[in-house]
């Protein structure tokens, strides 16, 4: 618990919630714990506190925008990749309490294991009273991504774009295909090429699938002359 509070600089009241909150399901099978004591009921509370406190954040960053604008940035702030990153950055994965066989399997650096754990904490912390505590750290660790996607946002949205290109001039999807799979399990390299009307416009890697297609897309675009 101290390490959490070091990480989120919040005082922590009521400690058994915080150790459900960084607890993985397979850790409870393995030893035969209730349900309850896994992160995935918080992880439903905090991911409902993030979308609020985003979506107030963007509200008031960005007074010109319109609600499409908005919902298109909150969805890749909140999405796990974006709190992965925030999750391995601050060291909260290396506190989550997962079975002896995943741990050996990697799966607890897992983008989306990390982002559970991250909005479980995210939920303990508000039941915890620390509400606007948990705001605070919430606008201080999302706000330089919220500036990066705003500011880049061809990159992160490239996939989206590129199919509203292609639709706009025959009505064709862009189509995505793995081309390679690399790596142990829980660090997958992803080679993945994108095609339109039978031609290769691009391939990139990824540590995962979706990543892989948004940087294919992303170049894609370039070659395109697409630009946002």
């Amino acid at each position: 618990m101290k390490e959490l509070e070091d990480i989120f600089k919040i005082k922590i009241s009521d400690s058994k919630i915080f150790q459900s909150a960084l607890t993985h399901p397979s850790y409870i099978q393995e030893n035969n714990l209730e349900y309850i004591d896994c992160y995935e009921r918080l992880e439903f509370l905090g991911d409902a506190v993030l979308k609020l406190v985003t979506s107030d954040i963007l509200f008031n960053m960005y007074p010109e925008s319109t609600e499409g604008e908005l919902s298109k940035i909150r969805s890749i702030i909140v999405s796990d990749s974006t709190l992965a990153k925030i999750a391995k950055d601050n060291g909260l994965c290396d506190l989550i309490i997962i079975s002896a066989h995943d741990r050996k399997q990697g799966l607890a650096k897992l983008d989306s294991v990390c982002a559970c754990a991250f909005e479980a904490v995210l939920g303990a912390y508000y039941l915890d009273g620390k509400v606007d505590d948990i705001k605070k750290y919430i606008q201080s660790a999302i706000k330089p991504y919220i500036i990066d996607v705003k500011d880049n946002f061809l990159k992160y949205n490239a996939k989206e774009i590129l199919q509203e290109y292609t639709q706009s001039k025959t009505k064709t999807r862009p189509e995505y295909r793995v081309i390679s799979e690399s790596g142990p399990a829980h660090k997958k390299v992803f080679e993945v090429e994108v095609s339109y009307e039978g031609e290769v416009l691009a391939a990139e890697k990824g540590l995962s699938k979706k990543d892989a297609e948004q940087k294919a897309a992303f170049c894609a675009c370039k070659k395109l002359g697409i630009e946002r």
